[in-house]
């Protein structure tokens, strides 16, 4: 393993430019854009109320692009959005979040970005552009004080998906620390949408960190969908160790395993292992992320195959 951590340090990585360089078209249209944010946030923070200047409204925004790419599918692109608008004058009970929602779990469980599943449909184009337009266009409003109330920490969303999929959505957590260097987390999110019905995630994470460089966890989960009569129960666990390096560096490395539940037996459709590394490149809000892994899926007939994941991810 010391081999494969090596291997990826010795990656070659583009430089920070100093402040001097970075004065560039692309620095300032980057600047421009989390200006322009800041601003809508502060007027929408004004529409509300009197707004504090100590505590300013602010907005940040994610700009992804997905390049999933395994040896039956082929490659498959997808551009992703998320952002966030904080409004402190509602006293930090709302805010506005729009884009994939989906990301939420993602950015949240990031231990591996790929489960193995078929990357599309076989008529689907590489680039699905209506899938991805509908994904892109949730927008929602976000209650984030339900600790208070509940002795948990969590979040409840109103809002719409997809265009036309009113949906209500509420996720809760809790933490607890065992000892100095072992804790778990639970979760626990169901939603509701009118076209999109029923969709519960419930999961399950034991992490053990001796310092800050490095841990290693097990993440186990389940979810259930329920669409037009029809149910579908899945479930994955990974076990993993993530390294982090100097330079907002990250190495991770484990085992997936995971498929569908049926008649409340868990089956086996894709096991395998997988390993991924994160870094900034030229801008320190600019980065790359790629993901290796040899998964199998029974489901398709398919056997254990070479796959990949490269992320493009920027940070406004």
């Amino acid at each position: 393993m010391k081999k494969i951590i090596t291997c990826f340090l010795a990656l070659p990585a583009l430089s920070m430019a100093n402040d001097e360089q970075q004065n560039t078209w692309i620095d300032r249209a980057h600047g421009k854009v989390s200006t322009t944010l800041d601003k809508t946030a502060h007027r929408l923070d004004d529409w509300f109320g009197e707004p504090d200047p100590n505590r300013p409204a602010s907005a940040n925004l994610r700009i992804l692009l997905d390049t999933h790419w395994n040896a039956d599918d082929g490659a498959t692109f997808k551009p992703r959005v998320r952002g966030r608008v904080r409004l402190p004058v509602l006293e930090r009970k709302l805010s506005v979040v729009f884009g994939d929602d989906s990301l939420d779990e993602e950015l949240g469980n990031s231990n591996h970005l790929d489960n193995g599943q078929t990357l599309r449909e076989p008529d689907e184009k590489r680039f699905a552009s209506k899938r991805s337009r509908d994904d892109n266009s949730s927008l929602a409003l976000r209650w984030s004080d339900v600790s208070q109330t509940l002795g948990v920490d969590g979040d409840a969303d109103i809002g719409i998906r997809s265009g036309s999929d009113l949906y209500a959505r509420v996720k809760l957590g809790k933490t607890w620390q065992h000892s100095a260097n072992w804790r778990s987390r639970v979760e626990q999110m169901y939603r509701y949408g009118v076209k999109s019905e029923h969709y519960a995630r419930s999961s399950y994470e034991l992490k053990y960190a001796p310092n800050n460089q490095w841990f290693v966890a097990n993440e186990l989960w389940a979810d259930y969908r329920h669409d037009d009569d029809v149910e579908n129960w899945g479930w994955g666990d990974s076990v993993y160790r993530q390294h982090h390096f100097q330079g907002n560096k990250r190495l991770n490395y484990g085992v997936f395993v995971g498929g569908d539940i049926d008649n409340r037996q868990p089956e086996i459709n894709t096991y395998g292992p997988f390993v991924g590394w994160r870094q900034p490149v030229w801008r320190d809000w600019l980065f790359v992320q790629t993901e290796l892994n040899y998964y199998n899926n029974r489901k398709e007939n398919r056997s254990h195959r070479a796959g990949g994941l490269l992320r493009v991810e920027a940070l406004f």
